[in-house]
């Protein structure tokens, strides 16, 4: 690889003076730095980034690190975020598995939009009490270098939830998500609490996996199990698709035998039949608000932290008994 001592060789200057003619420094003539940047291009040199980086201490990169990118949900998460910094100067890599956790403390990135729970808070932690600047989705972390843009779960959960129990249900289950997921956690929670103050019905936790497998492997247990008009609360859209699709191999009719609601509004839900009735909440506005805090943070402006709130979307998968 051709190097900047190479140029100075050829060019018969000091390697300073030919970092000086590619950074576009004032401090050699415009005939110089003309016959150094000719002679860089005849040699096909590539200037090497992370030198650079490092000297200036910003990359302008963002990174964002997910668990996995399955399902319908990150598509407009990550858009929010890409058109957000790209107006700003930014770009945006996105990353997923442990080995990724080296870009921050290897400084490859100005800073981080944590929804990974492969992240521990400990790890984060470490992180930020070395300067790194992180926004969290997923967790709740007190520290000055951490900034928390956090989903209304608990909101949208007890909107499910009451709207199931005030159509007259005395059976209601309720499709978790993954043990570590904070999003699920806060939503079983709530379901728990408002299931408490309805005594004389019966609540049942199925686990599941945000995915479609579990949510058809949740249906196939209540049709083996259930007696009678049942509701369903699944903690988010790709587990109330995957029940749709395999009641729809069976004698049970969504709307009539059992009732779903999901949780995201993914587009596929608003093209489900019968339309799937969710909670709604936009994850274009939460991946831009999350780009926003960091930018911030990264520029050392005053940032507080947020909360993206929820509404009830009314379909036709939940009707009065």
């Amino acid at each position: 690889m051709v190097s900047i001592k190479d140029i100075a060789k050829k060019a018969g200057v000091s390697i300073s003076t030919v970092s000086y003619a590619l950074n576009g420094s004032t401090k050699v003539t415009e005939e110089t730095c003309a016959r150094i940047l000719a002679i860089a291009k005849e040699m096909n040199y590539i200037p090497n980034a992370a030198a650079r980086n490092l000297k200036k201490r910003e990359t302008k990169i963002i990174g964002v690190f997910l668990t996995n990118y399955s399902g319908a949900f990150y598509g407009e998460l990550l858009q929010g975020m890409q058109e957000f910094l790209s107006q700003k100067g930014y770009d945006l890599i996105v990353c997923s598995g442990e080995q990724s956790h080296r870009m921050l403390p290897e400084r490859m990135i100005d800073g981080a939009i944590v929804l990974d729970e492969t992240f521990s808070s400990e790890e984060l932690l470490s992180h930020a009490d070395r300067g790194h600047k992180l926004v969290v989705l997923d967790r709740e972390i007190p520290h000055p270098n951490i900034n928390q843009v956090l989903l209304d779960n608990k909101a949208g959960a007890a909107l499910a939830m009451d709207y199931l129990l005030e159509t007259g249900l005395k059976k209601i289950y309720a499709v978790t998500g993954p043990a570590g997921s904070y999003d699920s956690n806060q939503r079983l929670k709530a379901a728990r609490q408002v299931a408490d103050r309805y005594p004389h019905i019966e609540f049942t936790e199925i686990p599941g996996d945000f995915n479609k497998p579990s949510g058809e492997k949740a249906a196939e247990q209540i049709v083996k199990e259930a007696s009678g008009t049942v509701g369903v609360f699944c903690l988010n859209d790709d587990m109330a698709i995957g029940m749709y699709n395999f009641l729809s191999e069976s004698s049970y009719e969504i709307g009539r035998d059992i009732h779903i609601i999901g949780f995201d509004n993914i587009e596929v839900s608003r093209y489900a039949k019968p339309r799937l009735m969710t909670i709604d909440y936009s994850k274009n506005k939460w991946g831009a608000l999350a780009a926003e805090q960091l930018l911030k943070l990264i520029h050392n402006e005053p940032v507080e932290h947020e909360r993206i709130y929820v509404s009830l979307i009314k379909g036709d998968s939940v009707q009065k008994i």
